[in-house]
């Protein structure tokens, strides 16, 4: 399986600590199955973003993780219009690798009333924009039709895995259900940050997803698409 959104590098915003943790995520997230990792620092008014940095943090990352795992470098882009103006200057400064994929999140309650308009502005610049947790957002769990309207404007959709689970409540659980339903989940990732409350496993949400949607949406879901955001290859 492929992790797109992960907090694994240590000490830079919310997520691993220490570069221990780091190690025990990693090893976590071998035995769960997952074999690359897209490690995806925050970009928000708490966290600075810089790439050269993080980017020169993987080679570390890979010696910790031995040969269990491979990394690519991305961004937890948070979507305002300061963000906005930085990446339709530099686009590939955000990007999931060297590829044409920006993962953007939304307030956990809201989406700015322009919202579709910045999302345009970015595929104007050659991005696709991938809408990140959308069962997380009180707007989006109660708008479904918005995060279908993304994807009809040519964004994809990122669900977290353990909104599967019912980690984040009967809400997020009955919304990521939904859009499952409704053919608009392209991708399950872990979103995670520690060991214990959001640590990185995809398999409990995987065996969910086969239950609802069948073996192949399962492997397109955690394994295909993934992939090919890593590889820059288009998805679907």
């Amino acid at each position: 399986m492929v992790d797109i959104h992960c907090h694994i590098l240590p000490g830079i915003d919310d997520g691993s600590a220490t570069w221990e943790t780091t190690a025990q995520m990693c090893r976590t997230a071998a035995r769960d199955g997952i074999t690359h990792i897209v490690a995806t620092p925050h970009c928000n008014g708490n966290y600075e973003y810089d790439r050269a940095y993080f980017t020169n943090m993987l080679a570390t990352l890979s010696e910790v993780a031995g040969e269990r795992l491979t990394f690519t470098i991305g961004c937890d882009f948070h979507l305002s219009p300061r963000n906005l103006e930085a990446a339709m200057n530099e686009p590939q400064r955000f990007a999931v690798g060297e590829t044409q994929y920006l993962m953007i999140e939304f307030d956990h309650q809201s989406i700015p009333t322009n919202a579709s308009e910045m999302v345009m502005m970015l595929i104007s610049r050659g991005m696709v924009p991938i809408i990140t947790h959308p069962e997380r957002n009180a707007y989006l769990m109660k708008n479904l039709g918005q995060v279908q309207e993304f994807i009809k404007m040519g964004c994809l959709s990122q669900v977290t895995a353990n909104a599967f689970t019912g980690f984040w409540g009967s809400h997020s659980k009955k919304a990521v259900e939904k859009l499952l339903q409704k053919r608009a989940i392209h991708i399950v990732a872990t979103d995670a940050h520690d060991l214990h409350l959001r640590p990185p496993v995809l398999s409990e949400a995987r065996k969910r997803v086969e239950s609802l949607a069948g073996g192949a949406v399962a492997e397109a879901l955690f394994v295909h698409n993934p992939a090919a955001v890593v590889a820059g290859r288009r998805v679907g």
